[in-house]
């Protein structure tokens, strides 16, 4: 890996362990006949072990349930399904879905048009009943729990760490509200570098896999305070973990998973149940990420957020909440389109990167897209660099992403109708070039489906 490669890898990771190291546990599922890797070896499994290590989370982490309701909500097969999807990321070489499968190392895609399945694809071993882990796209989840309190009258934006965690008083999160929070803009520092074994992600990660119940929250409240709230996007999991504290306070103690199950899982109609990462045993939920669930259920979550957060005509979420959340605000220029590695932001490494940054959501810019640096450049990402002209992608202007390492991806665009849902087993934890190439593929798709 290139030294620069690990500025992507920290802006989406959930967590890890900085260890660098051989897998030292793997095993062989011996009803499923999946290879299984070792807990602490997550991000740095071979292609061998992802696959069947990402859909089995439950056997190496603590987790707990959130349970589906009694009835399904039909996803029917469109009558016109997407059959071809001729695209280029550089202009040059064309190619199509079994080509994108195997160069983006697909594991699973979803594509969902007016309700309807216009694409459904399973590889790596994956099935309609594979539980697949959500890595960081959790974090879209957690955002939108955070909704769910709002509109029950739970939460505020406005609110204070510290009005629902008292304990947090006198840190470096004393005086930081939930939206700072949901914009990853709290003015505290953090090291999300996974290759550093002195990082904040290795610190907090280190509890989960000792199981200390509240170790969490004792590694953040020893961070220090770099500027003032609401002035800084910096990615940080702890935060976003800090967010499902404030939520799990303000609900009198109520877990996310419970949460999740009654206001979307069950009235949302999910096909089955899924399980989220725990901090410890019987413990808070890991609210950086980590949930798994079937591909069609993670795309009927997109389609809640599509709907606006409408459930059997409930308004689950804020009205406008999905508008808000979608889109960098207009008095936050730190998450504006383009500016979230700029010199304004501290970035630790200075580069062009269109989108933009909501409440735990990725957004793509509204009209152009801008420069997109160092996607041909082989010292960044070696074999995976393409020779691209960042393309203006017409047909994905204002829409928005959840993210998740190694390639996870729930896309949203309610002008299109459609929901896209992509699984991943990149060798490297983020790859933009690939990402780009998700977005050639997406605006090609969706301009056939229109």
């Amino acid at each position: 890996m290139k030294q620069k490669i690990k500025i992507f890898a920290g802006r989406f990771i959930v967590f890890t362990i900085l260890i660098f190291c051989s897998i030292s546990c793997k095993k062989d599922d011996s009803i499923s006949g999946d290879k299984i890797g070792a807990a602490k070896d997550l991000l740095f499994l071979t292609p061998e072990y992802q696959p069947g290590t990402y859909r089995n989370m439950n056997k190496l982490f603590n987790t707990r349930t959130f349970t589906r309701g009694n009835k399904v909500f039909s996803l029917p097969k469109s009558a016109k399904p997407l059959t071809t999807v001729k695209y280029s990321p550089d202009g040059v070489t064309t190619y199509d879905i079994d080509d994108f499968i195997i160069r983006n190392n697909v594991a699973g895609i979803l594509i969902i048009k007016n309700g309807e399945i216009a694409l459904e694809r399973y590889a790596q071993g994956n099935t309609d009943s594979s539980k697949w882990t959500s890595f960081s796209v959790g974090k879209s989840v957690t955002s939108s729990l955070i909704g769910a309190a709002i509109q029950d009258g739970k939460l505020n934006l406005n609110d204070l760490v510290t009005d629902h965690l008292p304990q947090m008083q006198g840190t470096a999160y004393d005086g930081v509200n939930v939206r700072q929070l949901l914009q990853m803009s709290s003015g505290v520092n953090w090291n999300e570098d996974y290759r550093d074994p002195s990082s904040d992600l290795t610190n907090m990660f280190q509890q989960v896999t000792d199981g200390n119940a509240g170790g969490i929250l004792e590694v953040l409240s020893k961070l220090s305070k770099a500027e003032a709230p609401g002035k800084r996007f910096l990615y940080s999991t702890g935060e976003t973990f800090l967010e499902g504290e404030v939520l799990r306070a303000a609900l009198g103690g109520e877990s996310l998973s419970s949460y999740l199950s009654r206001k979307i899982w069950a009235n949302m109609g999910m096909e089955a149940d899924g399980y989220w990462l725990l901090e410890s045993q019987d413990g808070h939920e890991f609210g950086g990420g980590n949930l798994s669930m079937t591909l069609r259920d993670y795309g009927r979550f997109g389609l809640f957020i599509l709907n606006n957060g409408i459930v059997n005509g409930i308004q689950v979420l804020p009205q406008d909440w999905v508008k808000e959340a979608s889109k960098p605000a207009g008095d936050s220029p730190q998450c504006a389109y383009g500016n979230l590695y700029s010199a304004s932001n501290n970035a630790a490494y200075l580069y062009n990167y269109p989108p933009g940054y909501g409440y735990n959501w990725w957004s793509l810019p509204e009209s152009t897209w801008g420069a997109w640096d160092y996607l041909n450049d082989t010292d960044w990402w070696g074999a995976d660099a393409i020779n691209a002209t960042v393309k203006d992608f017409e047909n994905l202007r204002g829409t928005f992403s959840a993210q998740g390492v190694f390639g996870q991806f729930i896309h949203i665009n309610q002008k299109e109708n459609m929901v896209t849902i992509i699984w991943s087993t990149w060798k490297d934890p983020w790859i933009d070039p690939k990402e780009y190439e998700a977005y050639c593929f997406l605006n090609v798709a969706t301009g056939l489906l229109h």
